[in-house]
């Protein structure tokens, strides 16, 4: 008997084009004489629009995106809600906002649907960068020195804020929306003008910014994959061409180059590991996270952040690293559907009445 799949993609957020590319994808590793795959498409109005069932792998982001015309009811969810109950499995594949940050898995937990990935807390505790780093500094974890900003404190005192930021970051330093991934809206600021303008740009994003301390440091990222014994793949680093990996850096000109695994010793591969681990764990994470570290010259490993759901499409840094591990795109997406229904099944044998 095949598996009923329900693929998520698109949503209300600047990561929705990305998602598109993710979602085919996902489609074409899918083997459908396993598993039968009922798309949703959630558009930029944030409307979810349910397609037929696939008979063959999308050729293009074109044929994922469905017209709401089709759609008898005006309520956004309608048509996800009246087939919910023929999945046996959701899998988000939403990237920021109102699909990444446990919107959507607060859902999906109310109607008692498996799901891939991170539940409520971990998508909410990691899409916020500032909840995140105080959770990272509560589990004791190194990290960069960072200082955050409401818009409308920034609003009402501008210059309080930038005067802050010198005196306890200092230059250079990245200032990024707290709740946005694939590196929008993130800036390198080596001066006050720069670091007004990345201000300002940063708050066109979110309500609420942080400012990182930049230091010299190689990038490494390592996959995280299971529930409750979470497994690690190689190390992986990041060699931006450019000043710093940015969206276009990720998604659009190829400036980037990947080494897999990274050349550096057991003994630092061993602690990133239990880095990312606790990391995990202190998230209280489930499925997968790419966990993403800064290794100085001095050679002290700092945890920069986790990313609760990493770019996914086959060339993507999370299914290389799990790939050069031995765990193949096809494979990897069908180890996080049994990872999605076990979990479901553990979560079946909590009690909601005292006896």
């Amino acid at each position: 008997m095949k598996t009923k799949v329900c693929l998520l993609y698109g949503g209300k957020s600047a990561e929705h084009e990305v998602s598109l590319q993710t979602a085919k994808a996902v489609t074409e590793a899918l083997d459908l004489e396993k598993f039968d795959v009922y798309p949703v498409h959630i558009n930029k109005e944030g409307q979810w629009i349910k397609g037929p069932k696939l008979e063959r792998p999308a050729e293009s982001v074109e044929d994922l995106q469905f017209s709401p015309q089709n759609q008898e009811s005006t309520h956004p969810l309608a048509a996800f809600l009246e087939g919910g109950e023929e999945f046996d499995v959701v899998f988000p594949l939403l990237h920021g906002p109102n699909g990444e940050d446990g919107t959507v898995q607060g859902m999906l937990e109310l109607l008692n649907i498996p799901y891939v990935g991170n539940g409520v807390l971990a998508s909410a505790a990691g899409m916020d960068k500032v909840i995140m780093k105080h959770i990272f500094a509560e589990a004791g974890l190194a990290q960069v020195d960072y200082v955050w900003f409401m818009r409308s404190h920034w609003e009402k005192n501008q210059e309080v804020t930038y005067e802050l930021t010198e005196k306890e970051i200092g230059y250079p330093c990245f200032v990024k929306p707290a709740n946005l991934g694939s590196s929008v809206g993130i800036n390198k600021c080596s001066n006050r003008d720069e670091l007004e303008k990345a201000f300002k740009e940063a708050f066109q994003y979110d309500r609420k910014i942080i400012v990182e301390q930049g230091v010299k440091a190689r990038e490494i990222e390592m996959g995280v994959l299971g529930n409750d014994d979470p497994k690690c793949s190689v190390p992986g680093e990041i060699v931006p061409k450019k000043e710093f990996y940015d969206y276009k850096a990720k998604y659009q000109d190829n400036s980037t180059q990947l080494i897999i695994p990274a050349e550096i010793s057991e003994k630092v591969k061993a602690e990133m590991e239990q880095i990312a681990i606790k990391a995990f764990q202190a998230l209280d994470c489930s499925g997968l996270v790419r966990a993403d570290f800064f290794l100085t010259e001095d050679g002290r490993v700092l945890i920069n952040e986790v990313n609760t759901m990493p770019g996914f499409t086959p060339v993507s840094m999370f299914p290389l690293l799990w790939k050069h591990s031995g765990l193949d795109y096809p494979q990897l997406i069908e180890t996080l559907i049994d990872l999605a229904i076990k979990r479901h099944e553990e979560k079946q044998k909590i009690k909601y009445t005292v006896s």
